[in-house]
């Protein structure tokens, strides 16, 4: 039903089988067929593609992708080259600059990350045009839960990044003191002043790496 192409696909055989996932299966095929439907269906999987579980050092959570044409493509805050960076994302890139003294980059794709371990989960994974969390409660967080406590279980330590209360509200099921949770504000606009702008992730979350034997993220997006 769904080939991811690398461990993910063993390690969430079991979920793919499960009656919430043939309904909500179900829901999507009936959703891209009469709406808008983003990301593009081939693209739904991308954060699982990209970071397989095993080579997972860092884990940001978004909420839904995000629902205008040309930006979303499976990674959270993340859009296609040609696409404006959105503010949530200037916002991430300011941080990182201010702390790590990083060039501001001349795109927002994030796919970089991805590929350098960096896990870009949203919570939910499609959305209606121009409708936010329009796919919410339909079994995407059933899922993607999953993913956080396979994550929790693993041996090897990593970073979770949660941002915003949606994020934060995913803390309960990091469990194992042997990861590193950090957590503020969003980094939209909205919130960016109240404790993201200055939050220090970055840095902590290499520190923390460097600390326990693994290489550290290149934050760098070229």
């Amino acid at each position: 039903m769904v080939h991811i192409g690398n461990d993910w696909d063993e390690l969430l055989a079991d979920e793919f089988q499960k009656d919430y996932y043939k309904e909500l299966r179900r829901f999507l095929i009936a959703e891209y067929n009469s709406h808008r439907i983003y990301p593009p269906m081939e693209d739904i999987f991308n954060a699982l593609k990209y970071t397989p579980y095993h080579s997972v050092k860092a884990v940001i959570l978004g909420q839904d992708p995000y629902h205008g044409a040309g930006q979303a493509h499976g990674l959270c805050f993340s859009v296609k080259r040609g696409t404006p960076p959105p503010p949530s994302l200037q916002n991430i890139f300011k941080e990182i600059h201010d702390e790590l003294g990083l060039p501001i980059p001349p795109h927002g794709e994030l796919t970089a990350w991805a590929k350098n371990g960096v896990l870009l989960l949203n919570t939910s994974l499609t959305v209606r045009e121009g409708s936010p969390n329009s796919h919410r409660g339909h079994g995407w967080e059933i899922l993607t839960d999953r993913v956080i406590e396979l994550l929790n279980q693993r041996e090897q330590p990593l970073v979770f990044l949660l941002w915003g209360g949606n994020a934060r509200s995913k803390a309960r099921l990091i469990t194992e003191p042997r990861h590193l949770v950090l957590q503020c504000a969003h980094p939209s606009p909205l919130s960016a002043y109240n404790g993201f702008f200055g939050c220090g992730h970055f840095r902590k979350a290499d520190e923390f790496l460097k600390n326990n034997g693994i290489e550290p993220i290149n934050w760098q997006i070229e």
